[in-house]
């Protein structure tokens, strides 16, 4: 089937669902140009962004930079959301459908490098880096944003336009604190991307996933005078360890279990070690599977601190939702995406493309595009839509998204902001983020985004279509915060009352209202 052809049968199956009238080409072209008057704004935006590199839940500048971007547009901000200092969200429109568009902004740690060099070249500081492209998911976000704004006024409809200031999704469940605090209940529908190599629609679920802290206690004694006075925590430590391997045979095959030491009760072996740490990592499909195996490895702690005298606490310290597709706003976005095209690339973006997918290795890249279904595509950048049939129907990974798509209809797509296969979280990754690949990438999955809500302000029964299938899925189960309430947001004590911040609370927690 050609292009065009799919193009327009995409585009004929989007009238006879809804049964309204709406030009989607103008509509496009419209949303196109009002993106293309923020390129430069966002552009720089997102340039600033790569270089802060702020890690998880100490984005204060980035966060900042967003806010007085915002402002000056009009935006009415609400601050400290869940009372995160780097969490906001900005509004803007009175009456009508609520759409949010959901932008990230944390970069990884130990990943600095200097831009646009295809030799691995850390930074003087050896700091943190955008090694997962977050840096152009908050700049397209904002893109989308400002040009709905516009838009929406010029039009005269009814509708207001959020933007959400999302930290720390980078292994700390920034969304899933925010979900619990309400802070979507009442939205009609979250609109949301990633950076990647290709171009295509994400309609995949993804695993959910919980964190677990262990900490055993024991009695110090000289090891060599007094070991039998001795009750060692990382003997129980390495006790728990050795147990845990044997019940991964006995999980699920869908399931997976990490762990990492946190603290092994100090450097000398002449002590015997009177408190050690371990923190697992759970993941499945399903939270029910994470909370039937989170009760075997408590039973494990406690027989590893029963073997040895110990004393052992277990506490969850995040956890995320598996991702909830809809597959109505996911149609949408996909012809929204075929409509509008690949992304314009030139021979000076092939060639740039082609000396970093040099210092990628085969395997590396096969695997990055292999979780996309994308494993067979051929050159150094991706020039097309990938079709919708070759996304698989699972993503092996976990992300906070995955709980805001249990209150509200969602979609996320992936724009092409790489040379083809770089994997995510690496050097590569971070060199490529200022380049003209990236921001090119960005544009064009901006447009996506925004001509996606503008067709859900066009043609209000998508929406409720899109809320009927989540009710469908959710089949009355309620969405239960997988993190306990007396968990709170990793946020330094002394960093959560900002000066000058303005705390801002939702008025009502989520009750299934926007399903």
């Amino acid at each position: 089937m050609s292009f065009r052809l799919r193009v327009e049968q995409q585009r004929a199956s989007c009238f006879n669902r809804t049964g309204e009238q709406v030009n989607f080409d103008q509509l496009d072209q419209e949303i196109a140009a009002r993106i293309e008057s923020y390129r430069d704004m966002c552009v720089h935006l997102s340039d600033r962004l790569w270089d802060l590199a702020e890690t998880a839940y100490a984005e204060y500048e980035s966060a900042e930079l967003q806010i007085r971007e915002l402002e000056r547009h009009g935006f009415r901000i609400t601050r400290e959301v869940a009372g995160i200092p780097t969490a906001f969200v900005a509004e803007a429109g009175d009456d009508g459908p609520v759409i949010g568009f959901l932008g990230e902004y944390d970069a990884l740690p130990h990943l600095s490098q200097v831009a646009n060099s295809a030799t691995r070249q850390p930074t003087a500081d050896a700091g943190s880096g955008h090694g997962c492209g977050h840096n152009l998911l908050g700049g397209a976000a904002l893109m989308s944003a400002f040009a709905i704004k516009g838009w929406l006024h010029a039009s005269g409809r009814a509708g207001r336009i959020r933007y959400y200031g999302c930290p720390a999704e980078e292994g700390g469940a920034g969304k899933t604190f925010m979900t619990r605090a309400g802070a979507f209940a009442d939205l009609d529908s979250a609109l949301t991307w990633h950076p990647a190599s290709v171009l295509a629609i994400d309609a995949m679920t993804t695993l959910a996933t919980l964190h677990a802290r262990f900490t055993f206690s024991g009695v110090a004694a000289h090891a060599a005078a007094a070991p039998h006075l001795g009750r060692s925590a990382l003997d129980a430590v390495t006790l728990m360890n050795v147990a845990a391997n044997y019940l991964r045979e006995h999980m699920p095959s869908d399931a997976r279990l990490h762990y990492a030491l946190h603290d092994t009760g100090g450097s000398a072996p002449n002590v015997v070690q009177a408190r050690a740490e371990v923190v697992y990592q759970l993941r499945a499909p399903e939270l029910a599977t994470i909370h039937s195996l989170l009760e075997r490895l408590r039973k494990i702690a406690d027989g590893a601190a029963m073997m040895t005298d110990t004393t052992v606490v277990c506490r969850v310290e995040k956890a995320m939702s598996n991702m909830k597709p809809n597959k109505v706003l996911s149609d949408l976005m996909y012809e929204r995406m075929l409509a509008i095209g690949p992304t314009p690339f030139d021979t000076v973006d092939h060639d740039f493309a082609a000396r970093m997918h040099a210092a990628i290795s085969p395997a590396e890249a096969q695997g990055s595009l292999s979780i996309f279904g994308a494993h067979r595509l051929r050159g150094v950048l991706h020039d097309g839509v990938l079709p919708a049939e070759l996304m698989p129907s699972l993503l092996p990974a976990s992300t906070d998204v995955g709980d805001v798509s249990w209150v509200v209809p969602t979609a996320r797509c992936l724009g092409a902001c790489f040379a083809l296969g770089t994997p995510f979280h690496s050097w590569q990754l971070v060199a490529q983020g200022k380049s003209s690949i990236a921001h090119k990438g960005m544009l064009q999955i901006a447009k996506v985004m925004a001509a996606t809500a503008a067709a859900l302000y066009a043609s209000p029964s998508l929406l409720e279509q899109a809320k009927a299938e989540l009710r469908e899925q959710s089949a009355g189960e309620t969405y239960v915060c997988p993190i306990p309430d007396d968990v709170l947001p990793p946020i330094a004590k002394e960093s959560r009352t900002q000066r000058g911040s303005v705390r801002g609370a939702f008025p009502h927690q989520y009750a299934g209202g926007n399903a």
